[in-house]
């Protein structure tokens, strides 16, 4: 088993770090560079940053943080949201980021994609997918524009296609478990982990250290990625390493 890692996500508005559930009923958690010091300390492997307010003033104070960030930092990060041009990647980048994240632009123009792993190489870009089920059509369907929008896509089918096109991770979220603390959707994670060749972080409904065990063992993810257990102090990156160690668990 190759190890694991643990990634806090921070999603940040307007300056600041807010979390909700299901993607709505936004609380503020914290300063953002501060909360990521803490982390880096913490024994966090990686960190994400997700900018939710995607707007023209939250870009810029979104390269001010990275900035900020990157000389505080020593630990790698990604940073997604509102990223829709190659500029907007190179700009990410340069100011310090070591990934940029796509979600909503990847599935507008999926040859944002192909161009950004030509461009930076495919270890720089990272697909987020954003999935809920659908009775309608029995399977996980992919959403856009923050979980407002369906698309025609389902999860699987467009996690292969991200990846086709050059994609070298997938940061895939349940949105069924975001924020429920009831565990990571595993047989979500499990379809697009059989699916594609490339690194895939769990995302979406952590609530205590056996839910970061429970994925690792029953779907062999590469990451795992959570935020308001960590945010709020329910649990620490420092316990939940802890206990998959014991567990035999290899986490770095």
């Amino acid at each position: 088993m190759l190890t694991k890692r643990i990634i806090p996500c921070l999603d940040v508005k307007e300056g600041r770090v807010v979390k909700g559930v299901q993607f709505v009923s936004l609380r503020d958690a914290g300063d953002p560079v501060e909360l990521a010091k803490f982390y880096d300390e913490q024994g966090a492997d990686e960190l994400v940053f997700l900018d939710i307010s995607a707007s023209h003033e939250g870009k810029e104070t979104m390269v001010d943080m990275v900035r900020q960030s990157a000389s505080e930092l020593a630990i790698p990060f990604t940073v997604g949201g509102g990223i829709r041009t190659l500029d907007d990647m190179k700009n990410m980048l340069r100011a310090g980021a070591d990934k940029v994240s796509v979600n909503t632009s990847a599935i507008e123009s999926p040859e944002l994609i192909a161009e950004g792993a030509a461009f930076f190489g495919s270890q720089c870009i990272v697909v987020a997918i954003d999935a809920k089920w659908s009775e309608v059509d029995d399977t996980w369907m992919v959403y856009t524009h923050g979980g407002r929008r369906v698309t025609q896509w389902t999860a699987v089918n467009w996690a292969k296609e991200a990846t086709r096109l050059g994609a070298g991770e997938i940061l895939l979220t349940s949105m069924n478990q975001d924020g429920e603390k009831s565990g990571f959707d595993l047989a979500l994670t499990k379809a697009v982990r059989d699916a594609v060749n490339v690194p895939v972080i769990a995302s979406g409904g952590a609530g205590n250290a056996q839910h970061f065990y429970d994925v690792f063992t029953e779907v062999d993810v590469d990451a795992a990625l959570a935020a308001s257990i960590f945010h709020y102090k329910e649990t620490s990156v420092k316990e939940v390493k802890s206990i998959l160690r014991e567990k035999g668990v290899s986490v770095r």
